[in-house]
C-alpha cells in the first residue's frame, strides 16, 4: 500500500533565525496512528503547521494523496485539532460549531445535517447539541473540537496535545475514541502513556531532526535515547521489579 502522506527533506525556518524544522522525510500510511514525541521546543507544533500548509516550508516537499500541500490551500481530507479547543469554538450552539465546516464546503442542508449527526455521535456530544461551547468542561470542549473535523470526513488527522488539561474520565474517553477511530491520525504528546495506548508508531523529534522511528515499546523503552533528548521513560515500560527496588530505596 503506497504512502499517503509523503515528508521529503522538509525544511522550516524563519528568516534570519536558526531553521525549526531540518532535512525531514518520511511517510505515513492509511490507518497507522503516529505519535510525534520530544522535548519543548523540537519543532513539534511547527511540523503541523507546516503539514497542514498553514507555515510554509523553506525547502522541501509534502504530498498528501500523491498531491503537492500548498501554503493556504484548503484540503478537507486533511482535519487539524488544535491544542487549545476554544481556537476552534467560536459558535453560539455547539451543533453549529460542528455544522461550519461543511456548510462553507458547499454542502447541500441534508448533508450538512447528517454529518453534523455523524460527527456530534461518533464524538457522544449529541446531547450537548443546544449548548454554548464556552459552557462545557475541558474534555466535552476537546470532543467537540474533534466533531468539528469529523464533519468535513476528513482521511488523516492530526492532534497537536489533545490529552493536555484532561481529567482521568476525559483522558480516558479521549484515549478509547482514539483507539476506534478509522482515520489515519498524527498525534503529538508529552503524555506518553497515552501515546502508548494509542499509537502503533512513534517518532523522536528533537532540534527539528528526526531521531528515532519504530514502535513507541521500543523507542519509548530506550531509556538512554530518552534521556539523551529530554524525555523519560514511561512508568509503563519500568520493569516491576525495579520499580519496588525503587520504591524501597526511595
Amino acid at each position: 500500500m503506497s504512502p499517503i502522506l509523503v515528508i521529503d527533506h522538509l525544511t522550516f525556518g524563519y528568516p534570519g533565525h536558526p531553521l525549526i524544522l531540518q532535512d525531514l522525510s518520511f511517510t505515513v500510511r492509511s490507518g497507522e496512528k503516529v505519535g510525534v514525541i520530544g522535548p519543548n521546543g523540537a519543532g513539534k507544533t511547527s511540523l503541523f503547521m507546516t503539514l497542514c500548509g498553514i507555515f510554509p516550508p523553506t525547502a522541501g516537499k509534502i504530498s498528501l494523496f500523491d498531491r503537492p500541500v500548498k501554503p493556504g490551500e484548503f484540503r478537507p481530507e486533511l482535519g487539524f485539532v488544535f491544542q487549545n479547543p476554544d481556537d476552534q469554538l467560536f459558535s453560539a450552539t455547539v451543533e453549529a460549531d460542528v455544522a461550519f465546516g461543511p456548510e462553507n464546503m458547499g454542502c447541500s442542508r441534508t448533508e450538512v445535517a447528517a454529518r453534523t449527526e455523524a460527527a456530534l455521535s461518533l464524538t457522544g456530544m449529541v446531547a450537548h447539541r443546544d449548548e454554548p461551547p464556552h459552557h462545557l468542561s475541558g474534555g466535552e470542549k476537546r470532543m467537540v473540537a474533534i466533531a468539528t473535523v469529523l464533519s468535513m470526513l476528513p482521511q488523516l488527522i492530526i492532534y497537536d496535545e489533545p490529552s493536555a488539561n484532561l481529567d482521568l474520565r476525559a483522558r480516558r474517553r479521549l484515549i478509547q475514541f482514539l483507539q476506534h477511530s478509522q482515520e489515519t491520525i498524527l498525534v503529538s504528546s508529552h503524555d506518553l502513556e497515552f501515546l502508548l495506548e494509542v499509537c502503533d508508531r512513534v517518532l523522536l523529534l528533537d532540534e527539528g531532526r528526526i531521531i528515532a522511528d519504530g514502535s513507541p515499546q521500543t523507542v519509548m523503552a530506550d531509556e538512554a535515547l530518552m534521556l539523551a533528548h529530554g524525555l523519560e521513560k514511561p512508568h509503563s515500560l519500568i520493569p516491576h521489579d525495579i520499580q519496588h527496588e525503587s520504591d524501597k530505596t526511595a
